[in-house]
């Protein structure tokens, strides 16, 4: 049996059965294998009718198990569109997971696409352009892509009110990131970028308004989690999964449970932790 004969077959099963943990056969898979399986599972398994948010949803249940991983954008060296399917943090997560499902959309299904895609969302204005034309920033992630026509911001829909920030951990931390440590310089833009981000509207819906917001959520709608540890704007990210009892629960690479996991219902998640505030809600929008 040749590799393509195997991976064919090895996408009639679904990947959430598929462990991944060390001793696992696919542990070692390339984020090629993983992406290749995906196309060919979703393609069988005609998603790619389904709306954006249900297909997402979809490709997101198929990545549980996916073993946490911080920093996979953060290395030295110049920026370059990095991807990483075989370990993903709470953003890559949400953002490979779009992605993936934006270019099904576009009836696309060559890796070089998803490449594509993930700089047009990942970077300011779509162009990447060294490591500030990165969205760092999870407010300025919503922003650029309400612009770009990615994701629309539902979060007024559904009760919210405004949220200050005040961004500054890039600035003021710029040990943690390795660009800033080997070019000093961008630490004063960064800081500019900051002070924009602050000026910038945001809206939120408070913890304790979660719940009722609940039934207005959709599988697939991007949830970002205000916080208040200082000099940042979001604490964590995820996506709303509606499972068989309807549901909206948070899809997300957990750093507590370190994979990405299904886990409660997004009011009980976001309650559950002191510096949790509430979050805002972006919905992917059609594509094509």
């Amino acid at each position: 049996m040749n590799r393509r004969e195997l991976l064919s077959l090895i996408s009639l099963v679904p990947l959430a059965r598929r462990a991944w943990a060390a001793q696992d056969a696919f542990a070692t898979d390339s984020t090629e294998a993983v992406f290749e399986r995906l196309m060919s599972y979703a393609v069988n398994h005609h998603w790619v009718s389904l709306p954006i948010g249900e297909l997402m949803g979809k490709i997101g249940m198929e990545l549980r198990g996916t073993p946490y991983v911080a920093g996979t954008l953060e290395k030295d060296g110049p920026e370059a569109c990095r991807i990483d399917l075989t370990g993903l943090d709470c953003v890559t997560f949400f953002e490979d997971v779009m992605c993936i499902a934006r270019i099904l959309k576009k009836g696309s299904k060559a890796y070089t696409d998803l490449v594509n895609e993930i700089t047009f969302t990942r970077y300011r204005d779509g162009k990447l352009d060294g490591y500030l034309s990165r969205l760092h920033y999870t407010a300025e992630w919503i922003s650029n892509n309400v612009s770009k026509g990615v994701v629309r911001d539902v979060t007024s829909d559904m009760g919210g009110v405004p949220l200050k920030i005040n961004v500054s951990f890039m600035s003021k931390n710029p040990k943690f990131y390795p660009s800033l440590v080997n070019n000093p310089d961008l630490v004063n833009e960064i800081a500019f970028i900051e002070r924009l981000i602050n000026n910038t509207p945001r809206i939120y819906i408070p913890k304790a308004s979660i719940a009722k917001a609940e039934p207005m959520m959709q599988t697939g709608d991007i949830i970002a989690v205000a916080t208040l540890k200082a000099g940042l704007d979001y604490a964590h990210t995820g996506m709303i999964y509606r499972d068989e009892h309807g549901e909206a629960r948070l899809l997300h690479a957990s750093t507590v449970q370190q994979k990405v996991v299904l886990d409660k219902r997004v009011s009980e998640y976001v309650g559950s932790v002191a510096s949790h505030t509430g979050i805002t809600v972006v919905r992917p929008l059609s594509v094509g």
